[in-house]
């Protein structure tokens, strides 16, 4: 039996309900832990929206997130297709970015960084992407955002 965090995980309305939030410029109450990711649909040309929790901020510029899902993640799939994509998280709104994939070497070293940082919430997020998806937390596939102004 599935646990409540992996229901919640593969719960469309859960994961999606950040999203209201952040389209009436409430991003700021999640304190940059949240952000939103508004990208274009590779098949569709549609805007897109998901919300996805940062990995790391290394500087005002620059987000690290996960595809909790992997390469099958459609948000993921999307950024490869089109890495120009709006990132609303904190006081910005709707800020330019860039996406790139984060090499495997480098990626271990943030997803260390995020076990240190947030022991408690890696173990347990490690512990829903593995029963959600089958996966290692350490395995998932990083993306970083270059924000410009």
């Amino acid at each position: 039996m599935a646990s409540p965090g992996a229901k919640l995980l593969q719960s469309r309305w859960f994961v999606r309900s950040p999203i209201w939030l952040f389209r009436a410029r409430l991003g700021f109450l999640f304190g940059g832990r949240l952000l939103l990711l508004e990208h274009i649909g590779r098949k569709s040309g549609a805007t897109r929206y998901v919300a996805l929790e940062t990995v790391d901020r290394p500087d005002a510029d620059t987000v690290v997130i996960a595809s909790g899902f992997g390469e099958t993640a459609q948000w993921y799939r999307n950024l490869l297709a089109e890495p120009r994509c709006r990132v609303s998280i904190g006081g910005r709104y709707r800020a330019p970015a860039v996406a790139r994939t984060v090499d495997r070497e480098a990626a271990a070293a943030v997803l260390e960084g995020y076990r240190i940082r947030h022991p408690k919430a890696y173990r347990k997020l490690g512990e829903i992407i593995e029963e959600a998806t089958g996966r290692d937390i350490d395995s998932v596939p990083l993306v970083e955002l270059s924000l410009r102004s």
